[in-house]
């Protein structure tokens, strides 16, 4: 059996504004932090002892992973990172307030760009500020690799390439693999591993800095029954029950209009 874990990164200070974040590199707040250190402590309690990270090159997942392994005494493990598994690029989105975003579209609209399987929302311009194309991190990627906006199905598109090529050798040689990404590059592993249908993966819902561990058998399976109440994943949330349902549902409910409350 093999034990994988994943992490979504702490609240972020576009979480906690209620901004669409994406492919821009904000960090932590403070509520974050605590999310991250937590996520450590739970792994201690747990007895989870991870072998090698994964993240993706945003700093709020980079800071999650650090604070957790800082939790865990394990600051020193070795990191592969990769653009594969930053977040959703939200396009023309990215920055724009969710609730003034529903507003303005209504609910039909927003609910189909923040949430529908494979409709992405409108594209930024190749020469606007926000476009990857200026940001140095990405400057040796072809330029067809950078997304101007992306829905779920592209992610798990460029995700599964650095599942199988980095977190797999790295699964089968025996090692505890942690990987500390986002909402949505997690969704896009978790719709891999479990099985999930894209006209189900929508409702799936990642809370901030809750590890999510599985168990993998042979063929790289998640061992073990569904949680329904967490989306259908087979892997198991740690900590307390009622308070991870309260974190999805908080997830859940973001850019929610009154009515759907």
């Amino acid at each position: 059996m093999y034990t994988l874990v994943l992490l979504r990164h702490g609240e972020s200070e576009w979480n906690r504004k209620g901004l669409f974040t994406g492919w821009q590199d904000v960090d932590l707040s403070e509520r974050g932090r605590a999310e991250a250190t937590d996520g450590g402590r739970l792994l201690r309690e747990a007895g989870v002892r991870p072998d090698v990270l994964h993240t993706s090159l945003q700093r709020r997942a980079i800071h999650t992973a650090q604070l957790a392994l800082d939790a865990l005494e394990l600051d020193w493990l070795p990191v592969r990172r990769s653009w594969r598994l930053n977040e959703r690029h939200y396009g023309d989105l990215e920055g724009k307030d969710k609730n003034e975003t529903l507003a303005q579209y209504g609910d039909e609209q927003f609910h189909l760009w923040r949430r529908s399987y494979d409709v992405p929302p409108p594209p930024l311009d190749a020469d606007d500020s926000r476009h990857p194309r200026f940001d140095a991190r990405y400057a040796s990627l072809a330029p067809d690799l950078l997304p101007a906006s992306e829905c779920l199905k592209d992610v798990v598109e460029r995700a599964l390439p650095w599942w199988y090529d980095a977190v797999v050798p790295d699964v089968r040689a025996g090692l505890v693999v942690l990987i500390a990404a986002h909402g949505n590059s997690l969704r896009a592993l978790v719709k891999h591993l479990d099985g999930i249908g894209d006209d189900t993966i929508p409702g799936l819902n990642v809370p901030t800095g809750v590890p999510l561990v599985y168990t993998l058998d042979a063929s790289l399976t998640p061992v073990g029954e569904r949680v329904e109440w967490a989306g259908g994943v087979r892997g198991r949330y740690l900590g307390d029950e009622d308070a991870v349902r309260s974190k999805i549902e908080a997830v859940a409910s973001q850019g929610r209009s009154s009515s759907n409350k």
